[in-house]
């Protein structure tokens, strides 16, 4: 009788640490958090969709944890509450700076399918009919943005803040009277401060209205966050001079500024921008699952994520040649890291 029971509980026993060890590294949640740029409603049918596949992949559920600022999402990451993220270079940076566990997973690919090319555009613009306080001759320059009212995103914000910033104070450093500039001088304004008023838009999609709603003189914030919702009416592409209009179908918060335009006085290349996760709560197993997952052909493949230009979907990426997810190491943002020391 013993003997039986003995029996019986060794087969209880194998069959619960064979439940535990079967699929992948035992993992059965992950969630992801996401930056406000990309919590609207707008990108659901996107995360919804990079969700499933994760899901179906690697057989953890997956929650999506949207946030209204950009330290939420960081800490969340930092501190273990998100498994996964998708963080601006500098986000990234100042999670890693609070967790070393924190590590980068991919990052969407240039034109090419390589990082050669995974850059995207920080961008500084006017209401067109403002253009021409902002030219030298027949150049667009920062020279007059001295002074005025300007938007940035979030401080923590790489092309929203840092890069704009590093470039405002890399230019006027060098003319008398602004040597000792610094990034944490244009955070405030008002008397004696570098802009008369700085608001701060939350996301690139709010810093955008914050112009278009005559708020500020000029905003900073970056192209892709924005492509859904403008189209280019004259110009190239991310080049100074360039005007685009918000379209008229476009949704929250663009739908008080529908039809309204802007022109770019300055742009600047930035590097893509990560999903990463949080070691201390992704082992290495379901790590290298996640790796093979995200950089897969389902993925680049899928319109959802990848939007071609002529979709109805408003995805997270464009899709015009070889653009998919990538691996991608800690060292190469050390060019952002740079910036922020």
């Amino acid at each position: 009788m013993k003997k039986s029971l003995l029996y019986v509980l060794t087969l209880v026993l194998l069959f619960i640490a064979g439940c535990s060890s079967s699929g992948t590294s035992g993992q059965d949640s992950i969630t992801i958090a996401w930056l406000p740029n990309e919590s609207g409603t707008d990108l659901t049918e996107t995360r919804d969709e990079i969700g499933r596949i994760i899901e179906e992949q690697t057989g953890a559920e997956v929650t999506h944890q949207t946030t209204t600022d950009y330290i939420i999402a960081i800490e969340a990451i930092a501190n273990g509450n998100a498994d996964m993220a998708y963080l601006g270079a500098v986000g990234y940076i100042e999670a890693k700076n609070r967790n070393d566990q924190v590590h980068p997973l991919v990052v969407p690919s240039g034109e090419s399918g390589t990082l050669d090319d995974a850059i995207y555009y920080s961008w500084l613009a006017v209401e067109v009919e403002n253009a021409d306080e902002y030219k030298n001759g027949d150049e667009f320059a920062i020279d007059n943005i001295e002074g005025k009212r300007f938007s940035f995103v979030s401080n923590s914000s790489t092309s929203g803040f840092r890069v704009p910033s590093t470039g405002i104070v890399d230019y006027f450093s060098e003319q008398p009277g602004f040597e000792d500039l610094t990034p944490d001088d244009l955070l405030e304004g008002g008397d004696n401060h570098f802009f008369s008023d700085v608001l701060y838009g939350g996301s690139h999609q709010g810093s955008a209205v914050n112009l278009l709603s005559g708020n500020v003189d000029v905003a900073a914030f970056c192209d892709t966050c924005v492509n859904n919702y403008v189209e280019l009416v004259e110009g190239e592409e991310n080049r100074p001079g360039s005007i685009y209009r918000v379209r008229e179908d476009a949704v929250e918060p663009f739908n008080t500024v529908s039809g309204k335009e802007f022109i770019l006085i300055s742009v600047t290349p930035v590097l893509n921008a990560p999903f990463v996760i949080n070691g201390d709560n992704i082992d290495e197993e379901m790590q290298a699952k996640l790796l093979e997952v995200m950089t897969s052909d389902e993925v680049a493949n899928n319109e959802r994520i990848f939007a071609p230009a002529d979709s109805d979907i408003s995805g997270l990426f464009s899709k015009t040649a070889d653009e998919r997810l990538i691996e991608v190491e800690d060292a190469w943002f050390d060019p952002i890291r740079e910036l922020s020391n």
